[in-house]
């Protein structure tokens, strides 16, 4: 071995990695499967056993879902980029958090949990450069078993292929700090006042999760309950007129309610005419805000009566959602910078 290559020879670097739910490649058939087949087949996600789930996996579901999923992300695709904006927005987070933190020795990169570039990937390539004290920045404020839990899986499990392992934090699920509720009040409000009124209704939509998994002590749905509130209370928004639900629900089991779409439809057909969704869960904009809520969304409360319908945009690189990374950031890395 020549020693100049030994990676005990470089110099001990803080990293920071920033990890989102993922994306698929590209738009055809076979770059959606390899993505959904990655994302479906974690038991994080689908907690049916394997026996009785791969089957149904490898027939019905990748075979028709990647066409599926590929007319919506063909909705909202980056076409400039040719990538999803999930990928632009991560790399444009990434890009940002080391610019403001260009006076540090630390590198700073980002993955996926789906998709590419993957954790495992990027975790070698920046233990490679020298890294041996590494934040983990799951990108969720909410903590589920099925994202913040996956990630740690995920990073684990990376862990466990070296010999010489980096020293690893994460940043804790964040739905309730303060400066994240200020930040999101007023990435909202800033939002607000560009409407040429206000809506009559606000509705935070948050992913779902199959009700048993509540049942079961995730926290998600309590966590997001909380976001939900303080956000409503910070900007001051009448209670009779704020609603919580969830969205994106799959299979034929029961998921946490109210279901976004009915209670949309009801809103409308009860008079709403204005209605507002902002999306708490999401930190930055993807497949299930840009094309799921504002487009999707927006079409089943007009054709059910309503007449205006705003989708209010998630942190992704603002100042306000950067300002949030930061300060997060800050507090893990105590003691090491």
């Amino acid at each position: 071995m020549n020693i100049e290559n030994h990676p005990e020879v470089k110099s001990p670097k803080v990293g920071i990695l920033l990890v989102n739910l993922g994306t698929p490649d590209a738009l055809d058939y076979f770059s959606m499967r390899r993505y959904l087949g990655e994302f479906l087949s974690d038991p994080r996600v689908i907690e049916v056993p394997k026996w009785l789930w791969f089957p149904i996996l490898q027939g019905p579901i990748l075979t028709f879902r990647p066409k599926r999923s590929a007319a919506a992300y063909s909705k909202i695709w980056n076409n400039d980029l040719n990538e999803s904006p999930l990928l632009t927005f991560t790399r444009n987070q990434t890009e940002k958090l080391h610019a403001m933190r260009k006076k540090q020795e630390i590198l700073i990169d980002f993955a996926m949990r789906y998709g590419n570039p993957s954790i495992r990937t990027v975790i070698d390539k920046m233990f490679e450069k020298g890294v041996r004290r590494l934040l983990v920045v799951p990108l969720y404020p909410q903590y589920s078993a099925a994202t913040t839990g996956s990630v740690v899986d995920e990073v684990g499990a990376s862990l466990k292929k070296m010999r010489w392992q980096p020293t690893v934090r994460f940043v804790p699920p964040f739905y309730d700090d303060v400066f994240y509720i200020e930040q999101l009040a007023d990435h909202f409000t800033e939002q607000l006042t560009n409407l040429n009124r206000k809506p009559e209704v606000l509705v935070a939509s948050f992913h779902g999760v199959p009700k048993s998994y509540l049942m079961k002590g995730d926290p998600y749905h309590c966590q997001c309950q909380k976001t939900a509130r303080l956000l409503r209370e910070k900007i001051d928004w009448p209670a009779d007129r704020f609603y919580v639900a969830f969205q994106s629900r799959f299979g034929p089991v029961e998921w946490l309610k109210p279901y976004v779409e009915e209670l949309v439809i009801s809103l409308a057909q009860s008079g709403v005419k204005h209605l507002g969704v902002i999306s708490p869960a999401f930190y930055s904009d993807c497949v299930e805000t840009l094309e799921e809520i504002s487009l999707e969304l927006k079409e089943t409360f007009l054709e059910a009566g309503g007449q205006e319908f705003s989708s209010f945009e998630c942190l992704n690189d603002s100042s306000h959602g950067m300002a949030i990374m930061n300060r997060l950031i800050d507090t893990e890395l105590s003691g090491w910078i």
